[in-house]
Parts: C-alpha cells; sequence; structure tokens
C-alpha cells in the first residue's frame, strides 16, 4: 500500500516537473523573442493596425512567431495602456492571436508524437550555450531563444514519459468514462475542466499539450478533447485579464473584448458541437489523416484540425461584428471620466510586469503624463498671482496642495516601478533608460516642490495683506511666461525621447537665468527709490528665485534624455574596443 501511494506521489512529481520545463521554456523563448524583435514588433503593430484586417494578419504573424497568444494579448493590453494602439486597433490582433496560437498544437502532434524530439534538446542546448555567456545583450538574447526552445522540447519528452499508463489503473478508466457518457453534460463538464486546468496552468499552449498527450494515450476520447480545447480557449485570457486589472479603462475594455470573444465562439460552437465535430472528421478523413471517430489513434492530429478550424472559422465569423462587439464591451465597461480615473497612474500597473524593454514604453508615457501634471500645477500658481477673487485665490491655492501630494506619490510609484524593472533582466541601453527615467522623476518632483514653494510664497503675501503694484506683476508675469516655455519645451522631449534638440532648452533656461539676473541687479535699488515697499520685495524676490530653481531642474530633464542617448549611441564602440584591448 505504501509503495503504490510513494509511486502514485512520484508519478505526479514527474509530471509536474516536466510541465514546469515546458512553461519555463515557453516563457523564456517568449521573453527572449521579445527581447531579440521587442521595438520591431512596437512599429509592426503601430504601422500595421491602421485596419482590422491588417491587425489580424500581424496578430498571427507576432503569434507564430513567439508562440503564445497570452503574450501577445499581454503585449496588446500593455499596447493600449501605454496609449500606442487603440481598441479598435487592438481587436484585430487579438483575434490573430487566437489563429496564430494553433501553430503549437500542431508542432506538437506532428513531431511530439511520431518523432523523439526530445533528441533534439541537448544538440539545442549546445548550440546555445556559447551566446548565453556573451557580453553583447543581442547574442545573450539569442542564446535565451536556443535555450527556450531547447527546454521546451526537453519538457514535452518528460511530459510524454511521465503520463502513466492507464491500462494498469482499469478503476481510473472507469471513473472517466462514467463522465463521457453524459450527451451534452459531459461537453460542458469538459468545457469547464480546459477553463479551470488553463487557469491553474496559466499557459493554453501547455494546456493543449497535455490534452493531446491525454487523447493519445487513451485517458480520453476525440469528443472530450475537442470540449477541453473550448474551455482553453476561455481559461487562456485569463493571464491577458489579470494584466489589465492594474491597467487603465481602456487596457481593461481590451482584457474584456479577448474574454467576450472567445466566450461567443464557444457559445456557438457548444450549440453546433456534434455537426462541426463531423465537418472536423470529414475533413480529416479527406485530407489522409484519418477519422478521430473511427480510430482514436488519429486524434492528436484531428484534435490541432479542430483547434485552428475552430478559430479560424470563428474569426470570420466574428470579424464582421466587431463594431458591435466593441460597442458591448464599451457599455459593459463604461468610460468613467472621475477624478480616481484622472489621478491614478494611467500606464503601469504593479502587479503584472511584461519584458523590460516593453515595459519602459509604458514608463515613458506615464513620466510625459506626470511632467504634463506638474505644469498644470503651475498653471495653478500663475492663477494665483491674478485671481478673479478671494474664493477663487483659496480654491485655487488647495488644488495647489492638492497636486503636490498626488506628484509626491506619482514619483514614488513610478520610482517603485522602476526599481522592480531594475531587477529584471534588461539590455544595457534598456538600464541606461531605467537610470535616466530615475533621475527625471526626480527633477519633476522638484519641480512641483518648486510650484508649492510659490504658492505658499503667495498664500503668506494674501495673509500679510501685501499687494503687488504693477511693476512687480508685470516683471513676475514675464518671469513667468520664460518657465511656462521652458515646460513646453520639456514635455516636447519627454514625448520624443529618441530624439532631443537640446537647444530650445537651453535658450529658455538662458533666458530665464538673464532675466533672474536683471530682476536681481535691480531689485535693492528699486526697494531703495520706493518702486516698491521692502516687504513686498521679500515675497517678490523669493517667487522668482523659486521660478530660477524651477529652470534649473527643467533643463535637467531634457539633459538626461540627452545624455540617456549619447550613452547609447557610445556603447558599440566602447564594446569594441574593450574587445581589441583584450585581443
Amino acid at each position: 500500500m505504501a509503495s503504490s501511494v510513494y509511486q502514485v506521489v512520484l508519478s505526479f512529481l514527474t509530471l509536474v516537473g516536466a510541465l514546469g520545463i515546458f512553461l519555463y521554456g515557453m516563457k523564456l523563448l517568449s521573453e527572449s523573442l521579445q527581447k531579440v524583435a521587442g521595438k520591431r514588433m512596437k512599429h509592426l503593430l503601430e504601422s500595421m493596425t491602421s485596419t482590422r484586417l491588417k491587425g489580424l494578419l500581424m496578430g498571427i504573424l507576432v503569434t507564430v512567431v513567439i508562440q503564445s497568444s497570452s503574450a501577445t494579448t499581454v503585449m496588446v493590453v500593455g499596447f493600449v495602456n501605454a496609449g500606442l494602439l487603440t481598441l479598435v486597433q487592438a481587436v484585430g490582433v487579438i483575434m490573430g492571436a487566437n489563429i496564430g496560437t494553433t501553430v503549437t498544437a500542431w508542432i506538437i502532434s506532428l513531431f511530439g508524437f511520431q518523432t523523439n524530439i526530445g533528441l533534439m534538446a541537448l544538440p539545442l542546448l549546445g548550440l546555445g550555450v556559447p551566446f548565453l555567456f556573451s557580453k553583447r545583450d543581442n547574442l545573450h538574447s539569442i542564446g535565451e531563444l536556443i535555450l527556450g526552445f531547447s527546454l521546451l522540447f526537453l519538457g514535452l519528452t518528460f511530459l510524454q514519459d511521465s503520463v502513466p499508463d492507464l491500462s494498469q489503473y482499469p478503476h481510473v478508466l472507469e471513473t472517466l468514462s462514467q463522465y463521457t457518457q453524459l450527451g451534452i453534460w459531459s461537453v460542458l463538464l469538459f468545457v469547464l475542466f480546459g477553463i479551470l486546468l488553463t487557469v491553474v496552468v496559466q499557459s493554453s499552449s501547455a494546456t493543449m499539450a497535455l490534452t493531446l498527450l491525454m487523447c493519445a494515450n487513451g485517458w480520453i476520447d476525440f469528443t472530450m478533447a475537442a470540449a477541453m480545447v473550448l474551455g482553453e480557449n476561455v481559461g487562456t485570457t485569463i493571464t491577458a485579464v489579470i494584466a489589465a486589472s492594474v491597467g487603465n479603462v481602456s487596457a481593461r475594455q481590451t482584457a474584456l473584448f479577448h474574454l467576450v470573444f472567445n466566450v461567443l465562439g464557444v457559445f456557438w460552437v457548444i450549440l453546433l458541437f456534434t455537426p462541426f465535430l463531423h465537418l472536423v472528421d470529414r475533413m480529416a478523413l479527406e485530407s489522409g489523416i484519418g477519422s478521430p471517430i473511427l480510430d482514436p489513434s488519429k486524434a492528436p492530429i484531428a484534435l490541432s484540425l479542430f483547434h485552428t478550424s475552430f478559430n479560424v472559422v470563428n474569426t470570420l465569423v466574428m470579424f464582421w461584428f466587431t463594431p458591435q462587439l466593441v460597442a458591448l464591451v464599451k457599455r459593459i465597461l463604461p468610460q468613467k471620466e472621475t477624478e480616481d480615473e484622472e489621478y491614478r497612474l494611467r500606464f503601469i500597473g504593479h502587479d503584472y510586469m511584461p519584458t523590460g524593454e516593453l515595459a519602459l514604453l509604458s514608463v515613458w508615457k506615464e513620466v510625459g503624463g506626470y511632467a504634463r501634471r506638474v505644469h498644470r500645477m503651475f498653471g495653478f500658481v500663475q492663477r494665483m498671482l491674478d485671481p478673479a477673487n478671494e474664493k477663487d485665490f483659496e480654491k485655487t491655492y488647495q488644488r495647489i496642495l492638492k497636486y503636490e501630494n498626488i506628484s509626491d506619490r506619482m514619483e514614488v510609484e513610478i520610482g517603485n516601478y522602476l526599481g522592480r524593472l531594475h531587477t529584471s533582466e534588461l539590455s544595457d541601453s534598456a538600464r541606461q533608460q531605467v537610470n535616466a527615467l530615475m533621475k527625471i522623476i526626480s527633477d519633476i518632483e522638484s519641480v512641483a516642490d518648486c510650484c508649492h514653494n510659490a504658492g505658499k510664497i503667495l498664500k503668506r503675501k494674501s495673509e500679510a495683506n501685501i499687494w503687488f503694484n504693477e511693476y512687480i506683476q508685470r516683471h513676475i508675469d514675464e518671469m513667468m511666461d520664460y518657465v511656462d516655455q521652458a515646460f513646453t519645451v520639456m514635455t516636447q522631449n519627454l514625448e520624443n525621447n529618441s530624439e532631443v534638440d537640446l537647444a530650445p532648452a537651453k535658450h529658455c533656461e538662458g533666458q530665464i537665468d538673464r532675466y533672474r539676473n536683471v530682476l536681481k541687479r535691480e531689485h535693492l535699488k528699486n526697494v531703495e527709490t520706493g518702486v516698491y515697499s521692502y516687504e513686498a520685495g521679500v515675497f517678490y524676490s523669493d517667487l522668482y528665485s523659486q521660478c530660477e530653481r524651477m529652470g534649473d531642474y527643467i533643463i535637467n530633464v531634457s539633459e538626461d534624455i540627452q545624455e540617456m542617448g549619447l550613452v547609447e549611441k557610445k556603447m558599440p564602440v566602447e564594446e569594441t574596443e574593450e574587445e581589441d584591448a583584450g585581443e
């Protein structure tokens, strides 16, 4: 008895371990491909989603390359969250991802059961290991890519070997058979099982591999395996839902579209389940595969045919109803222009982190929004100089205090996200971006502090019943106009972070410094000659000094961006020099 329990536990742990190797290989394969081609995928997605058909083809291509529909949809959710794609552009890619993911099933069914693909694992590992020791990011990522394929093949081999022979356990087969003879309830039960298994495993590809193995070893027949495949199509949406749960409304709508699209597809196939199975059976017969219903040994390949047929037909059917589906999603999850939505981080989350290079796209968007928010805060300072009335003055001051708290929170949350990103594997250029962004958010927060200080100066001036005359008002307005121009240049540089022209930023900084020097030289003389009172002069000098400090922090942001670009351009030269010195 103890021996049999030991064998069952050992078999279970072996199966889990084999599945773990398969999943890690899939993860490594997907992440390394994103590192190698992440930027190219970004540009392709942006340029090839102008129509739904282009988006559909793009989704197929990307998913075939990275072999994970979950990775594609999470990537799309991230791009929508970052404002790089709209919901309408994203839906075509999601449809294409459902078709692209069927390639995995074909690879497993054609090669995994007819050839010993484990024999390919070690040669691939031998090919990839030298690349892993390369100091060059692209070569290291290629090594990880080859290692991912190797582990994928090794995991599949172990999965095959770890599946127990149920002929030795007739009671298990008898139990399973009880749940396959309940008609439509059996279909629904195995659909639910496919959903739960995919949610637990977090990979439709791994669940598909298990389904094919169960079918190949006679655990379940073709009909129940097909029902499981339908469930896996719903279960695979959970990854994108998790990724979008911490995103903005557009990201959540994208994930919901994926869920609705797959659920509706499964719904209509269940209604036509028997006719659809017979159609696939006839296709298998006419293509020379053989009938999976009459010959269970043909079930694995026929199951891949079913998987592809379902996703292709579902996409062709749903493609024409995309506007209606988008409208339905927006009705279920409407865009609420609430204050909470406005003041939360829009583009980055904290529970799910995509590959570093892709996550940086969202961070740049978030930092750009942070800068625009602080620019708006500076506008409140300008408004306090000439309020409509005392009530308006106090309301504007309270908004400055609120924005200061928001600024502090945003700096901490973006900084924490960047810190977590820094611990992941990044290329040298990506790590340089993280370092630059750390300095940039610190400088933006310092600008917000200056705005806060300026607001407090104006508040104290009001409480002391000190008024600025026309001379002070005119010169402070001019100084703030220079700062406002510097803000505009800074936000433009953040938006175009890959190509920064520092000349306009330096021009604005020069204007601010020169004007501060003029005001400083004239200040004592103006007090002595009675142009304005000494008390008014104190608040006046404090105010233009804060403006000059803002200018210093604002120019720092543009310089950090340019420095990042210069270091990135120098890297290949420095590496070459080091290699030459080593030789």
